[in-house]
């Protein structure tokens, strides 16, 4: 009999755990989102919920590039592809696709529970930024 040796996760991913809850975004936008992992432990998915928006995002981590990538499906059909760089205290994503480019930059709270930061980018010469607040629900 042949026993096959199950993959296990990266260890890179344990850094998206202190993402998983629901968090309310306020600032320049409002909305919630939330994250948990997928059965097996491969992907943190992200449901989003901001001013109306749509979509589901899949994070992983790409054994290619070495680094925690997504890619993010919105109710209008777009997919985008994102590259996550999570430390103690910064949360940073960004974007770099044909037409569009950019970049969150965000800060964790002492205690985690909240990131503050801003998106900034230039999707077909057009320049955006927002600024948010992610504040993390208590659920006790």
């Amino acid at each position: 009999m042949i026993i096959k040796k199950k993959p296990r996760p990266n260890p890179e991913l344990q850094k998206l755990d202190k993402l998983v809850g629901i968090w309310n975004v306020s600032g320049e936008v409002c909305g919630q989102v939330s994250y948990s992992w997928m059965e097996g432990g491969f992907f943190l998915v992200q449901y989003i919920d901001i001013e109306g928006a749509k979509g589901l995002e899949f994070i992983g981590y790409d054994e290619e590039s070495g680094k925690l990538k997504s890619h993010y499906f919105d109710g209008d059909g777009k997919v985008l592809e994102y590259t996550y760089n999570i430390s103690g205290i910064d949360h940073i994503i960004d974007i770099k696709m044909p037409g569009i480019t950019g970049k969150f930059e965000g800060h964790y709270s002492n205690n985690g529970n909240t990131i503050t930061g801003s998106w900034h980018w230039e999707q077909n010469g057009e320049e955006m930024a927002y600024k948010a607040i992610y504040n993390r629900l208590n659920l006790s």
